[in-house]
C-alpha cells in the first residue's frame, strides 16, 4: 500500500511538474460542424505559430502548449468547451469564429479571468458588456454596416433587399446596414430572415424577388451564400449580391458553384496574400511550406493575430497573470505588426482600425479584392 501511494505522489508530482513548465493556450474554434473548415484552418495555423514560438526558445524559458477544444460553431457546445479549457491552467484562449458562439463562452472566461481573444466574432454586443478579459483581434459589425452603406450607395443602387440568418452577428450587421440605409436616398424593399441549414431557399428567393430590388445584402454565413447564389440562378434571377464577412470562405464557390458565385461582392479584411508586409510574406511561406496550401479565409488568419497578441504580451510584461496581460493589451500593445496589419486595441478591447474591404468572386472562383 505504502509502494502504491508513493507512485501515486510520484505521478502527482510529475504532473505538476509538466503543467508547470509550459504556458498553455487554450483554442476554441469549430472542428466539427458546417464551419469546420474554419476551425481547421485555425487549428493549423496557431498550432504552425506556437512551433515557432517554440523553435526560438518558447515564452518566459517554457515551451507553449496548445490546447484545442473543439466548439462545433453551436453555443451550447461552445459553453461545455469553455468550461473544459477553463479546468486546463490555461493563460489566454483564442477563438472563436461566430458570435453567437463566443457569446456562449465569453462569462464563463470572465469568470475564470481568463483572457480571450476571439478571431471571427464581430457582433457590437460582445465588447459592450464591460468585460475586462475580452478583445478581438476582428473589426465589429458598426464598422462593417458603414462600409456596405458606402459599398452600395457608391454603386448607385436605389432599391435593396436585406436578408440574414437571426444569428447575433448576422441581425446585429443587417440592423446596423438599415438603419444607416434609412439615412441615405434608398428604399429598403425587403427585410426579413432564412433559417440556417436549411437546404432549399426557393421560398424565400421567389418572395424576395417579387420585391424587386436592385441588390441583395446577405449577412449571413457562406454555406447559405453558397445555396442561394445557386438556387437564384437556377431561377434566372440575375440581381446582384453583396455578402457580409462572413462568406468569405472558398467553400462559398464550391457550394454555389463558379458559374453561379462570379460577381459576387463580399466585404473582408484583406487576406494576407493580399498584404505586402514582412509579417504577412513570412506568414504565407511557411504556411505554404507546411499545410501545401493557403489558408481558405482571412477569420483563421485572424486567429493567428489573436496568438500573437498574447504571446507579444506574455515576452513583454514577463508574465502570465490575466490582470497584468489585459492591462497590457489594453494600453500598451500598440500597432504590433500583424498578419492583417497592425494590431491595437481599445479599452473596450476592440481592434483598432479601418480593416474593411470589398472582394470580387471572379470567372475562377477566386477572391479578387477591389481598389
Amino acid at each position: 500500500m505504502k509502494r502504491v501511494l508513493f507512485f501515486a505522489l510520484c505521478f502527482s508530482l510529475l504532473a505538476s511538474y509538466a503543467a508547470a513548465s509550459t504556458i498553455k493556450i487554450g483554442l476554441m474554434c469549430p472542428l466539427t460542424g458546417s464551419w469546420a473548415s474554419e476551425g481547421q484552418d485555425m487549428k493549423q495555423i496557431v498550432e504552425l505559430l506556437a512551433d515557432e514560438v517554440n523553435a526560438n526558445g518558447g515564452l518566459l524559458g517554457k515551451q507553449v502548449e496548445i490546447i484545442t477544444e473543439d466548439d462545433a460553431g453551436d453555443p451550447r457546445t461552445a459553453a461545455l468547451a469553455a468550461q473544459r479549457l477553463a479546468t486546463r491552467d490555461i493563460v489566454a484562449v483564442i477563438g472563436t469564429y461566430g458570435s453567437s458562439i463566443t457569446e456562449a463562452s465569453q462569462n464563463i472566461y470572465d469568470e475564470e479571468e481568463i483572457i480571450q481573444i476571439a478571431n471571427g466574432s464581430t457582433a457590437i454586443r460582445l465588447s459592450e458588456k464591460g468585460l475586462k478579459y475580452f478583445f478581438r483581434s476582428c473589426p465589429r459589425d458598426d464598422e462593417q454596416g458603414n462600409v456596405a452603406m458606402k459599398t452600395l450607395m457608391g454603386m448607385g443602387f436605389k432599391k435593396i433587399a436585406i436578408l440574414h440568418d437571426n444569428t447575433t452577428y448576422a441581425k446585429g450587421l443587417a440592423d446596423e446596414a438599415k438603419t444607416l440605409l434609412k439615412e441615405q436616398p434608398v428604399e429598403i424593399v425587403f427585410y426579413e430572415a432564412l433559417t440556417a441549414g436549411e437546404r432549399d431557399y426557393s421560398a424565400i428567393l421567389t418572395k424576395m424577388k417579387a420585391a424587386a430590388p436592385d441588390v441583395v445584402l446577405f449577412t449571413g454565413y457562406y454555406p447559405e451564400a453558397g445555396l442561394l447564389l445557386r438556387q437564384k440562378v437556377e431561377m434566372g434571377w440575375n440581381v446582384p449580391f453583396l455578402g457580409g464577412d462572413a462568406t468569405n470562405n472558398p467553400d462559398l464557390v464550391k457550394i454555389a458553384g463558379k458559374k453561379a458565385a462570379e460577381g459576387f461582392l463580399f466585404l473582408s479584411p484583406p487576406v494576407p496574400q493580399d498584404l505586402d508586409s514582412a509579417e504577412s510574406t513570412s506568414f504565407m511561406a511557411a504556411y505554404t511550406k507546411k499545410y501545401n496550401g493557403a489558408p481558405g479565409s482571412v477569420w483563421a488568419v485572424l486567429s493567428g493575430d489573436g496568438f500573437n497578441a498574447i504571446a507579444a504580451a506574455i515576452k513583454s510584461t514577463g508574465s502570465t497573470d490575466a490582470d497584468t496581460l489585459a492591462a497590457y493589451l489594453h494600453k500598451d500593445l500598440k500597432d504590433m505588426p500583424g498578419l492583417t496589419g497592425k494590431i491595437s486595441f481599445n479599452e473596450k478591447g476592440d481592434r483598432v482600425g479601418d480593416l474593411y474591404r470589398v472582394y470580387k468572386v471572379d470567372g475562377e472562383g477566386n477572391f479578387v479584392l477591389q481598389p
